[in-house]
């Protein structure tokens, strides 16, 4: 038996993956989340490349295509991000048409069963971002067991692991998974939830508070920024700390509902996949439209110059 030196990284990845399977264990967590999920929700390189291969995995690279031609892992298939998310009646980064998803995902050669790790850049807080909103998406269409690789490409080019420029084909099927509407949230949904769910604002504090960004926040809302869920190097926080964030703006009540929202919907996606697939947090929602919507009606009620 080899018994090779543990790095800190590898520490670091053992009390992640421990406290990870001890708070999916202690926790209810409803069908719409992880129940069901039969590999980890955040997979790092070394995970990653021993699974390699895997009957019904399916990587996702939702870098752009140039990225991926220049170099990716081996057998992951070229999904970029702009297929994910499109404009559409005047708002940015919203949900695909049902039909457009469900063609998407079986071009893709991915059926509701199917294990999927999700691969993008990690240069900026949005790009980070745009995982776990893929991640999202997915579950919106129904499926279940959808990871994300920590520190994205470029902590797996970091590792020295195995990278290809052979491009990779889907076998294209009919996806017949059954769309998810728990986790989405509308405009309307949101006004009849106000005072009585949480409501969290996912951009920075600055745009929170109104200085950087008018008119402010939804009314009610609390704070819980996203850039803040991760490292320098773009990597996710220590389980504890990220636990501990959500706990301390939140609260531990894992059945209230809790209805996430950002500038354009791309931010609250992180928070809604700490929060359903870690956290076991039960009745997660992504406001899809945002800020971005919501100021679109003057109506809309909204809060500058305070922290609620």
């Amino acid at each position: 038996m080899r018994i090779e030196k543990q790095t800190s990284s590898t520490r670091r990845e053992i009390i992640f993956y421990l406290a990870l399977a001890s708070a999916m264990a202690c926790a209810f967590i409803a069908p719409t989340d992880a129940q069901s999920r039969e590999m980890p929700a955040v997979v790092s390189p070394d995970w990653l490349s021993k699974n390699l291969g895997n009957p019904g995995m399916v990587i996702l690279d939702i870098r752009n295509v140039e990225q991926y031609k220049k170099g990716h892992i081996p057998g992951s298939l070229s999904a970029p991000m702009s297929l994910w998310a499109v404009n559409r009646d005047g708002l940015t980064l919203e949900l695909p048409s049902e039909d457009a998803l469900r063609d998407l995902i079986g071009k893709s050669g991915i059926e509701a069963s199917s294990h999927i790790v999700i691969v993008n850049r990690i240069d900026t807080d949005f790009s980070r971002a745009d995982s776990t909103r893929v991640a999202w998406t997915c579950s919106y269409a129904g499926i279940q067991n959808t990871a994300i690789l920590d520190g994205g490409y470029n902590r797996w080019v970091k590792e020295i692991k195995p990278t290809s420029t052979e491009i990779s084909n889907a076998k294209p099927g009919v996806y017949t998974g059954k769309t998810n509407p728990t986790v989405l949230a509308s405009k309307a949904y949101v006004l009849g939830k106000l005072g009585r769910s949480v409501i969290v604002d996912t951009r920075l504090p600055e745009d929170y508070f109104g200085i950087a960004s008018k008119p402010g926040h939804i009314k009610n809302s609390v704070n819980l920024p996203t850039p803040w869920a991760f490292a320098n190097d773009g990597t996710l926080r220590k389980v504890e700390d990220l636990q501990a964030m959500a706990f301390g703006v939140i609260g531990e009540n894992k059945s209230k509902e809790v209805i996430l929202y950002c500038g354009v919907g791309g931010y609250a996606s992180t928070w809604w996949f700490l929060l359903s697939q870690l956290f076991g947090y039960q009745n997660v929602k992504v406001y899809d439209g945002s800020m971005e919507e919501w100021v679109k009606d003057s109506q809309s009620p909204v809060t500058a110059y305070c922290w609620h």
